[in-house]
């Protein structure tokens, strides 16, 4: 029982890696000049850098672009 319980986690961690990793690079390459206008222009420097966390994160970032957001939102905080 328990050997099934963590090849399931393993499955599903290998696959989460797997979409955030394709994800992540149609994101770099192609969404993300669209969806925010700092990154028009920026290097392969910059897209090399976000890209590890658009393959952590790419659930946000999939949801962002499926609901047609263009821009980041504006932070509210104590800061700001």
């Amino acid at each position: 029982m328990f050997e099934g319980v963590v090849r399931t986690m393993l499955e599903f961690g290998v696959a989460y890696a797997a979409l955030g990793i394709t994800f992540a690079l149609v994101f770099v390459s192609l969404l993300a000049p669209r969806m925010d206008e700092q990154a028009v222009g920026a290097g392969v420097g910059f897209r090399l850098l976000i890209l590890p966390g658009v393959a952590a994160f790419w659930p946000l970032f999939f949801w962002r672009w499926m609901r047609g957001v263009t821009e980041p939102p504006v932070e509210k905080n104590p800061h700001r």
